[in-house]
């Protein structure tokens, strides 16, 4: 099974750049002033996904921000405020009931002369295992989803239940392998262009599309598209897709999602506890700012030492979660470049 990449957590709604919005059929930036004029009296039609936000953790002036500029209908305040307290009173209530439950979870490594070997034969082919998780130890191992710390606040269940009707209302383990490790790694829809001389800008509805860094080139490299000089050096910006896989970091006794949040809900709503995992056991804290996300680096001891961190299994405790019609958003990156020429002193 083709595994579609997921959305991944973003700490803000996106937001388009001053003054230039996005015509997704053309792709061309249309001025503030371009936009067509509503009919007096109408609403826009919204495009509305369904969205469930863990409450009671967060910031209580998080939450309302999200719920106002996400929800399509949101709440007033104080209605969100009381549903905010009364999921904080829950978390202490497992702070004392729970404490330590995400302490040393099991890890079972793969075994390679099970029925999964054909599959993580394969897997373990893939360029981007071979060159992106050498930084730290790493295994192919099995885990449990209900004791994984989470740090991704929201949940896309529209795309949740698109995950589930590829699945099928039973899949097979196997099928289970390969949507957690997928070793193809199809593309969802994208689209970019050139803004001005110094600037271009991707879409897509995927919010997987990341940027990923400069990177040198050399003449071989460039196809079909002649230079305008003799080459010294080429530098590309590359905007894409991650890599897709489940993975977690496994530190100080502690295993915390690092990527397939919405595999892992839509998995266990369907009743499997058990999930295929890259496992990077991090040794340190300076590791930890190599590879975890700019949430768990902010504030680290969340979800390393709290006795009760935020954990999977609290996306489907109706006293912590809000769920809600969210309008339709989709990702965009504008990658700008600056040159400078000038003459300095011989040395």
């Amino acid at each position: 099974m083709a595994a579609t990449p997921e959305p991944h957590e973003m700490e803000e709604p996106a937001k388009r750049d001053s003054g230039a919005g996005l015509d997704l059929e053309g792709i061309e930036p249309l001025s503030a002033g371009a936009r067509a004029p509503r009919p007096s009296g109408a609403r826009p039609a919204v495009e509305a996904d369904e969205y469930l936000y863990l409450i009671g953790r967060p910031k209580r002036k998080e939450f309302l921000r999200f719920m106002r500029d996400t929800a399509v209908d949101p709440p007033n305040d104080d209605m969100l405020g009381a549903e905010w307290e009364a999921a904080r009173n829950r978390i202490l209530e497992l702070e004392k009931s729970e404490a330590g439950g995400a302490d040393h979870p099991k890890i079972t490594k793969l075994d390679v002369d099970s029925k999964y070997r054909p599959l993580l034969v394969e897997f373990l082919k893939d360029p981007l295992i071979q060159h992106g998780f050498n930084t730290v130890p790493t295994e192919v191992a099995f885990v449990e989803l209900d004791r994984m710390v989470v740090y991704q606040n929201h949940i896309d269940l529209t795309f949740v239940r698109e995950l589930q009707k590829r699945l099928g209302p039973a899949p097979s383990d196997e099928k289970v392998f390969t949507a957690c490790l997928p070793f193809d790694h199809p593309n969802p829809p994208a689209e970019w262009s050139r803004l001005d001389a110094e600037s271009f800008v991707f879409v897509s509805r995927s919010n997987d599309l990341r940027y990923l860094g400069a990177m040198p080139l050399k003449p071989e490299h460039l196809q079909g598209c002649p230079p305008h000089g003799s080459l010294v050096g080429v530098v590309g910006l590359a905007v894409g897709f991650g890599s897709n896989f489940m993975n977690a970091l496994y530190c100080e006794g502690r295993l915390i999602l690092n990527n397939g949040s919405h595999r892992a809900y839509a998995l266990r709503e369907m009743g499997v506890t058990h999930i295929p995992c890259i496992v990077q056991h991090v040794s340190n804290r300076d590791e930890l700012e190599m590879l975890a996300s700019s949430k768990v680096r902010r504030d680290p001891d969340l979800y390393l030492k709290h006795p009760r961190p935020p954990m999977l299994r609290d996306y489907f405790d109706p006293r912590l979660r809000k769920v809600t019609p969210a309008r339709r958003r989709v990702r965009q990156i504008r990658v700008q470049f600056s040159i400078s020429e000038c003459f300095v002193p011989g040395l």
